[in-house]
């Protein structure tokens, strides 16, 4: 079996962040987590992920520090896992997954599952991306720095 190839030293952001949470299973492991699933067995039970699979991306999850385990809140001696600040700042990327699923993959009238904000349960706004004034930009309105070769460790 060849060797993954890992992206751990790039200089590119989104290259580091797939190898972290760019695998399908890590994602929807991930939504689970913010849907308020917490344990083994039902990650397992909603993913319909083989057990060996499921153990190794929570168990990668765990190390990279977005998620935690900890006592199961009602007592048993069962482990939870729980999302940590770090795993919860990937809302913004699920929403964004969300909300390109929902114009991209769907027909006008195909019925799909729907985040509402929970104070008023209304959908939420689409997500923007925006400058430093809050002026909104489409994507032929910015560009990457690449690092200058003079800053590349050697």
């Amino acid at each position: 079996m060849p060797r993954r190839v890992t992206h751990e030293g790039a200089e590119c952001p989104v290259a580091r962040t797939a190898d972290v949470i760019g695998d399908r299973w890590s994602l929807l492991i991930i939504r689970d987590a913010f849907d308020g699933i917490t344990r083994f067995s039902e990650f397992q039970r909603n993913l319909g992920l083989a057990k060996n699979i499921l153990s190794s991306r929570l168990r990668e999850l765990v190390a990279q520090g977005i998620l935690e385990v900890v006592p199961a809140a009602d007592g048993s001696a069962y482990r939870e896992y729980a999302l940590t600040s770090k795993g919860r700042d990937l809302f913004v990327i699920l929403v964004s997954l969300r909300q390109w699923g929902e114009d991209h993959l769907f027909e006008a009238d195909e019925p799909h599952s729907v985040l509402l904000d929970s104070k008023d349960e209304q959908p939420l706004r689409k997500l923007e991306v925006t400058d430093a004034t809050g002026r909104t930009l489409d994507s032929s309105e910015a560009f990457v720095r690449k690092v200058s070769p003079s800053l590349k460790p050697r």
